[in-house]
């Protein structure tokens, strides 16, 4: 499993131009999945996010997980976080799991980082086109690859 946390202020997720879901400041976590990926991966990722300290605390630094300022979740599947571009200038998506793999597993995810964090969590909507407007701040992106541990 991959993702991206990019810490923002906010962020809105849009489906056929409408609004599909929200969250005030906290993270918006873009997942990949690839084909070995199992509910270790989802438990390691998901607390290692839940618990990430990327938030500045009272002396400015970087001390404070989204827990701790009670921030909200957005989690959104992202296959082309796997996409390879070894060979030519078309990115393959060979490395990213089917949907009939990756469905469940994203859907575990999102149920563990509810547990982990104990915050609701927001998402896209699993295959859909999907537009997503937020304010990264710092701007702060980190990419956590639960293969790597890194």
């Amino acid at each position: 499993m991959r993702a991206v946390v990019q810490r923002c202020k906010n962020a809105k997720l849009y489906i056929d131009n409408k609004v599909f879901s929200s969250i005030d400041k906290g993270l918006l976590v873009l997942l990949g999945i690839t084909h070995d990926d199992t509910q270790s991966d989802i438990e390691w990722l998901s607390g290692k996010i839940s618990r990430l300290r990327i938030f500045n605390d009272d002396e400015g630094k970087m001390n404070l997980s989204v827990q701790d300022i009670e921030g909200e979740i957005m989690v959104v599947s992202q296959f082309t976080l796997f996409a390879s571009t070894k060979k030519g200038n078309r990115p393959s998506y060979l490395n990213s799991a089917p949907p009939e793999t990756a469905i469940p597993l994203y859907e575990k995810f999102i149920d563990q980082m509810k547990k982990d964090s104990g915050l609701n969590i927001a998402t896209g909507k699993f295959g859909a086109y999907m537009q997503i407007d937020f304010i990264n701040d710092g701007p702060v992106s980190i990419i956590i690859d639960s293969k790597n541990k890194e």
